[in-house]
């Protein structure tokens, strides 16, 4: 897994709750139902589909 700096991985995390309180499917198995969780969660076991350009 790649480094990210916590402003990256707010971003992501973020992004990615959004999305889920959305309705996009969740990528792991939990029982949670805060978004904010889960992305975390994925963020932890890296299977977010959100990738970082940097310049």
């Amino acid at each position: 897994m790649k480094k990210f700096t916590k402003y990256e991985k707010a971003r992501i995390i973020g992004a990615r709750a959004l999305q889920i309180s959305m309705g996009a499917p969740v990528l792991v198995k939990t029982d949670e139902m805060d978004p904010i969780e889960i992305a975390l969660l994925e963020f932890e076991k890296g299977v977010i589909p959100i990738t970082v350009r940097r310049k």
